[in-house]
């Protein structure tokens, strides 16, 4: 398989970190070795600080542990990934304006595409939210993650 996977929010401290954290968990479940997961935001405000004590408390208790620092996308992350995943508009055009060139805008992706159980067009930013919120995109992210690996080894 081979792939190199990049998911992106606004401040790569709720949403993205939690999605590379997920993702990791599957992949260490499913026993794939050839998939490089990391995450990024398309602001770079939060670089260095770990993700949102809420995230990741809510996130431990479904056995993910985030301790990615956040960092903003660069212009070779366009390079250098096979897909980048965006977890709402704004992301998706905000990396459309970050690419080097529109060749590049085919590695973009939307996570809720990739949703098998939940019928929903992005993944909302819990920050300013309650608890709930925090659960919500957990939910969204778990069946997105799942449904973009199974597409994965589909594909391979």
């Amino acid at each position: 398989m081979d792939r190199k996977i990049l998911f992106v929010c606004l401040g790569n401290i709720c949403r993205s970190p939690a999605a590379e954290g997920i993702m990791q968990k599957l992949v260490q479940k499913w026993g794939i070795e050839s998939l490089e997961i990391d995450s990024a935001g398309v602001l770079g405000y939060h670089a260095g600080e770990l993700p949102d004590s809420r995230m990741r408390t809510h996130a431990l208790k479904r056995g993910y542990v985030l301790s990615h620092r956040s960092r903003q996308v660069t212009m070779n992350d366009f390079y250098n990934f096979d897909m980048i995943i965006g977890m709402d508009d704004r992301n998706i055009d905000d990396l459309r304006d970050l690419a080097p060139s529109p060749e590049e805008w085919k590695k973009i992706h939307r996570m809720t595409d990739y949703c098998r159980k939940t019928t929903a067009d992005h993944v909302p930013d819990p920050y300013y939210g309650g608890s709930q919120g925090f659960d919500h995109v957990l939910d969204l992210l778990e069946d997105a993650c799942e449904g973009l690996l199974t597409f994965l080894t589909q594909d391979s």
